[in-house]
């Protein structure tokens, strides 16, 4: 037996290792057999979609999903390495209430011990997951409706308008859609809300590369492994000028991939770390301080691609046409330049800012600690 059933709040952590092991659908399997809530890292988002998500956990994770981590009684983390962006640089802070039973095919990363007394399994995600399968667990059903229940309070809590745009965004992709991220704020809002409809759709995400400029690449592969189908693009500003020449590749291949431009015009990941560590001075982030952006739709068009800007996202209901067709498009939607990136755990406390009213942390508190 590997699960032990003297645990009452368990969750279920996936990594990337999963889908590189093959494991993708046994997840979800797992997930409706035991109810047990499923928490993903960022690289990992897709892998919990539909019904099963509840969201990422780390520095810029999804609020619920770290709160959920702080009051289980058990981790099984598989295919996550659990670095310092997911458990912090304080590792007694990391579930602090929870066993831990990690599997990693890499024993060097299992050589970085998490938890004193953690489980560990060295073994291919796949395999593990079949015989997770195939045990006899019981069904968390008032675990996940509590988890769903506390999900559903902090929906609008931490809402900015990054978060508002990527869920607009969202409720306007087909099922299964096929979807890039660049890297910067909007990486960060998205892998925090971007709920895709079906099991079967992907979010390729830079994660921990830190691969600025990646987003419009990833989309060209994603778009002819898939027999030249449809992708959708989510980049910033700044990522997407690291390959606009790449442009030319979508209209030269004739590749549908439509690009969305959360367009804040400032590089607003470091313009964000510089107001909150270096007391606001700026070099090469803003518009004052040496940043600044062209005329993507005029660029769009050069290229012979349809493209248009709007001042409110929206206004992307008038554009759902370009977005189901088969023809690449460029969509430019322009933010305020101070536009926020939140929750985030601060480093030096290993609290989630900004912090929760009284009355609402309580309501948290009676669901997660029942």
């Amino acid at each position: 037996m590997i699960f032990p059933l003297t645990y009452k709040k368990p969750i279920l952590l996936v990594g990337n290792g999963v889908r590189a092991a093959g494991a993708s659908e046994l997840v979800y399997q797992f997930a409706k057999k035991t109810l047990m809530p499923v928490l993903t890292t960022m690289n990992a988002v897709d892998l919990a979609q539909d019904d099963v998500r509840i969201g990422f956990i780390g520095t810029y994770g999804n609020r619920v999903a770290n709160m959920i981590v702080e009051e289980c009684d058990l981790v099984i983390s598989v295919g996550a390495r659990l670095g310092l962006r997911q458990i912090g640089h304080i590792r007694e802070r990391f579930a602090p209430k929870a066993h831990l039973i990690r599997v990693d095919i890499d024993a060097n990363e299992l050589s970085r011990v998490v938890k004193d007394d953690e489980q560990d399994y060295l073994m291919d995600a796949r395999e593990f997951m079949q015989q997770l399968l195939h045990e006899p667990i019981p069904q968390y059903t008032g675990w996940h409706r509590r988890c769903h229940e506390a999900k559903h309070l902090l929906a609008a809590y931490d809402s900015v308008l990054g978060n508002q745009v990527v869920d607009k965004i969202s409720s306007l992709l087909p099922v299964n859609a096929l979807v890039a991220v660049d890297v910067g704020q909007h990486q960060c809002w998205a892998a925090q809300s971007l709920h895709l409809k079906g099991e079967q759709g992907r979010i390729l995400i830079g994660g921990g590369y830190g691969s600025m400029g990646c987003g419009l690449p990833y989309a060209i592969g994603a778009s002819i492994s898939a027999g030249n189908g449809v992708v959708y693009c989510l980049t910033g500003d700044g990522g997407l000028q690291m390959n606009i020449q790449e442009l030319e590749t979508l209209v030269r291949e004739q590749l549908p991939i439509k690009i969305l431009v959360l367009n804040n015009r400032a590089l607003g990941k470091i313009s964000e770390i510089q107001t909150g560590s270096y007391g606001g001075r700026y070099a090469q982030t803003t518009a004052a301080s040496g940043y600044t952006v062209p005329d993507f739709e005029q660029v769009a068009k050069a290229y012979g691609i349809k493209a248009a800007t709007i001042e409110a996202y929206e206004q992307l209901d008038n554009y759902t046409g370009w977005l189901n067709d088969d023809a690449p498009c460029l969509i430019n939607i322009r933010m305020p330049e101070d536009t926020l990136l939140i929750p985030k755990i601060k480093w030096e406390t290993g609290k989630i800012a900004p912090v929760l009213s009284d009355e609402l942390q309580e309501q948290i508190n009676s669901l997660l600690r029942e």
